[in-house]
């Protein structure tokens, strides 16, 4: 996963946690980089067609763009699920982090064969808590 993939889940996190744009200064903190930095990658994807950016109202993604940001987001979540579930990682959302920029779709398809992930994941992901529901142990009844 790359650094604009990066963004990208970090964006489509922001956007369904507040139900609008995604205000720059959120994802720059989501991130934790500076909101100049942020400002600069979020051009970037609008360059590419991923994003589309209003100032002082936020950053939306794109089709393109949500598809790409749920992707990331799958990979996230089977990366987490293999640390905690199989590893039994009790810091697996800062291992997750730290290992998100380097696993490639390869990778992430091979752990997915291990785990037990979720059919509606990335639906799973609870913003709030950094980590699939079934982790986090906030999904609704009946969505096991």
């Amino acid at each position: 996963m790359n650094t604009a993939d990066q963004y990208l889940k970090a964006i489509y996190l922001v956007q369904r946690t507040d139900d609008g744009p995604a205000a720059t200064g959120r994802v720059a903190d989501s991130l934790d980089v500076s909101p100049a930095s942020a400002n600069e990658m979020i051009g970037k994807l609008e360059e590419r067609g991923l994003a589309e950016h209003e100032k002082y109202k936020g950053v939306s993604l794109t089709d393109d763009g949500i598809a790409r940001a749920e992707d990331a987001l799958r990979t996230y979540c089977i990366i987490e699920r293999f640390l905690a579930n199989v590893l039994s990682v009790e810091e697996f959302r800062e291992e997750a982090r730290q290992l998100e920029p380097v696993i490639d779709e390869t990778v992430a398809d091979r752990l997915d064969t291990i785990i037990d992930r979720a059919d509606e994941c990335p639906d799973c992901f609870d913003a709030e808590a950094d980590a699939c529901c079934y982790l986090a142990g906030t999904c609704e009844q009946g969505a096991d």
